[in-house]
């Protein structure tokens, strides 16, 4: 993959739109992954590599939307009517004659309508009137019906060989319902990407071990993988990753055998934060050096170009022990032997966020689909909020209320390392950079949480 534009060359410290403006710059420019056939069932969370066309028009024939009864229109003008009955049709059945002046046909809902009939009464809006014994059963129509009224026309919903679900599709139980209605038993999609997740510092034991009296677990390292899943690709957990440069240097090459790297610690302005060094030394290009949030200030992103020849090509490419391969896929034959990676801050909650924000639209990207929008969405706040200017700040909060009257409060936090704060949370309150408070009752923009 070639250099980012001019305006995206320089690293340094940026706003929040500038960094998502860089990030979707980068994301198209990466080139479409590697397809696979796979069966619909396991299709659910994956990305279209072809799209699925319609092998039939969508309905196939006119299809009533009630129980009721198929009419003509012209004979329901004035009401009540009073028409006669000559059969009844069920989903998967069929009336074999055309529907006469003065007739009608019991139906139910998904039915095709028949020949003749351009309109269907609902059930509630009819009475049942039986017939003497020399005629048909009636039924009486309360209220008039309009041509189409409580009819889908065949085809109005697609047309055969009309492309209903494009290339590039994110396949949700929606999509996957109307790729089987087009008995699409099996689809071509893309490969899932592979991200390498590597936690930094001697300050981290692994979840199982018992920390020290300065220790904490390693929450990141499952967090991200969570987070990596969720957004349908295949989380390559790394060894915990000392503040040792050849150390972390080791495990750096091997997390560029993935399609994508996120390491998390070691990118602030400490002693012993040696990770921006580390990728330095390996000719990293840094897109930016941080970005103007809260939390998730000091988040680097950038890619290495690796070479075939260069130094460390054959190091890079070495998983660790156990840490496998990446089943049909070479991420050098795919991106011209360029990774990105994302540095993000040690704090449970700023790793979280600049995921959501950044590295998620990446992933995307890798997975050949387009970046989706924010999940952003508004609501009333319940109460005050107080902070300082110059920073967009994501405040871990929680969303609730109805349909019609959501609110959403900010929780007590003790900073960015605070996991009860975030385990508690929904969503992310935003507070733009030029506010230095919101009043309670103001609407405000919501973040919701991968």
């Amino acid at each position: 993959m070639g250099a980012m534009p001019t305006a995206s060359q320089s690293a340094g410290v940026v706003s929040f739109e500038q960094a998502q403006g860089i990030v979707r710059e980068y994301c198209r420019r990466i080139p479409a992954p590697l397809a696979q056939e796979i069966t619909l069932m396991n299709a659910l969370g994956r990305v279209l590599a072809e799209p699925v066309r319609a092998d039939r028009d969508f309905p196939p024939f006119p299809r009533s939307t009630r129980d009721g009864f198929a009419v003509r229109a012209a004979d329901v003008v004035k009401v009540p009517a009073v028409l006669r009955v000559v059969g009844l049709i069920k989903a998967g059945g069929s009336f074999d004659r055309k529907l006469a002046a003065g007739e009608a046909v019991e139906i139910m809902t998904g039915a095709a309508v028949p020949a003749g009939a351009d309109a269907v009464v609902m059930l509630e809006q009819t009475a049942p009137r039986e017939g003497t014994a020399r005629e048909a059963s009636q039924v009486e129509v309360l209220k008039p019906a309009a041509a189409g009224e409580n009819v889908v026309a065949a085809g109005s919903e697609a047309k055969a060989g009309q492309e209903i679900l494009p290339r590039g599709t994110r396949l949700s139980p929606a999509q996957i319902a109307m790729a089987a209605g087009a008995g699409q038993a099996r689809v071509k999609v893309f490969a899932r990407p592979r991200i390498a997740i590597l936690s930094t510092g001697d300050e981290l034991v692994e979840v199982a071990e018992t920390p020290g009296p300065m220790q904490i677990r390693n929450s990141n390292s499952y967090s991200l993988s969570a987070q990596v899943e969720a957004a349908g690709a295949e989380p390559m957990r790394l060894p915990i990753a000392p503040d040792e440069p050849r150390k972390l240097a080791d495990l750096v090459h091997a997390g560029l055998s993935a399609d994508m790297l996120l390491v998390s610690g070691g990118v602030s302005m400490g002693k012993f934060d040696l990770v921006e060094a580390v990728l330095k030394n390996m000719n990293a290009e840094f897109f930016f050096t941080g970005a103007q949030i809260q939390p998730g200030r000091p988040v680097v992103f950038g890619q290495v170009t690796l070479s075939s020849e260069g130094k460390g090509f054959s190091e890079a490419r070495k998983p660790l022990d156990n840490m496998g391969t990446h089943p049909g896929q070479h991420p050098l034959k795919r991106f011209g032997g360029t990774i990105p990676f994302f540095g993000l801050p040690g704090n449970p909650i700023s790793a979280m966020v600049c995921f959501d924000l950044f590295a998620r639209a990446i992933l995307d990207a890798l997975s050949g689909s387009a970046p989706q929008r924010l999940p952003a969405a508004r609501a009333r706040l319940k109460k005050d909020i107080k902070t300082r200017t110059g920073l967009t700040r994501f405040l871990p909060a929680v969303l609730q209320g109805g349909i019609f009257d959501p609110e959403v409060e900010a929780v007590v936090w003790q900073g960015s390392g605070d996991l009860a704060a975030s385990a508690q949370a929904n969503c992310y309150v935003v507070v733009p950079a030029d506010r230095d408070s919101i009043a309670a009752g103001e609407m405000v923009s919501v973040l919701m949480r991968s």
